[in-house]
């Protein structure tokens, strides 16, 4: 977990969303495993609590000692939206393993007191297709799985797209 919209809550004092101190992720998949059993134990580290765009070289590169220590052959990285396509390129570049499928997802709301937020919808994508995805990077957002290599996120319109899509 690295921060980010999805792991923010709203501070009415300042009239807007803010990173938690810590991920409210882990409360909330408990929450969720109430109703839901999973196959495979869950579980969470932060590597850093930031919103993406006061993510440095220096978490990204916490992050890939994060994942090449990881006995997991699947990490989903929670992560803001801003910089979400840069750290995708980054891990790409750095990763030394190759045996691992990696997702990075996020959201353009918080899930914590918001009704509406992508990020539920975001999660249970990021988890349906790691079941099926070979090893490698991806982008989940939007119902959609990109790679790194074509993920921009359009700011004006707050959905992800593939660069190649704007070719065609």
């Amino acid at each position: 977990m690295t921060g980010g919209t999805i792991d923010s809550v709203w501070i009415g004092a300042q009239d807007t969303v803010v990173v938690a101190e810590h991920s409210t992720l882990p409360e909330y998949f408990q929450e969720l495993g109430r109703n839901l059993k999973f196959n495979e134990k869950l579980t969470f580290s932060e590597v850093c609590m930031k919103d993406s765009r006061a993510i440095t070289d220096e978490d990204r590169k916490a992050l890939v000692n994060a994942i090449e220590k990881s006995e997991s052959a699947k990490i989903i990285i929670t992560h803001g939206t801003y910089t979400l396509p840069d750290t995708a390129r980054y891990l790409k570049k750095h990763l030394k393993r190759h045996d691992q499928t990696i997702i990075l997802t996020g959201s353009m709301v918080p899930i914590k007191g918001f009704d509406f937020s992508d990020g539920p919808f975001n999660l249970g994508y990021a988890f349906a297709q790691i079941q099926k995805l070979p090893a490698g990077i991806y982008v989940c957002m939007n119902a959609r799985v990109f790679t790194p290599e074509e993920v921009a996120k359009n700011t004006s319109e707050g959905k992800f797209h593939s660069v190649f899509e704007d070719k065609l």
